[in-house]
């Protein structure tokens, strides 16, 4: 399968953002869906993820901000994100987790700046 993510840019202190991740098959032969970021010099983290079952979880470091959704019909996954700050400056991947493996995107950067 093939994810694309779009929406990033660039975006003041305090604003928002919606990430779109649109893969090139059914997201139901997925349990779950998720999005990672990773910024200059660090590891790759856990950003939000979605099962098929429409359960939701969050980084404690995003919670009551983003939101994570998916659109079946679309099959596309959503990454709405409020209240940026200088700590969420990053590049943004979608993840796809399946029994067999786990897909990736090419990323989407985010950049918070005044």
């Amino acid at each position: 399968v093939q994810l694309v993510e779009s929406g990033g840019g660039l975006v003041q202190p305090g604003g928002s953002l919606r990430l779109s991740c649109v893969a090139s098959g059914s997201i139901f032969n997925f349990y779950a869906m998720a999005w990672y970021r990773q910024a200059p010099e660090k590891q790759r983290e856990f950003v939000a993820l979605i099962t098929s079952a429409g359960s939701t979880n969050y980084a404690d470091s995003v919670k009551g901000r983003f939101t994570i959704s998916r659109d079946n019909a679309k099959n596309t996954v959503y990454l709405q994100m409020n209240s940026l700050n200088a700590g969420d400056a990053a590049v943004y991947y979608c993840n796809a987790k399946s029994t067999s493996g786990e897909s990736w995107g090419q990323g989407t950067q985010v950049t918070v700046s005044s």
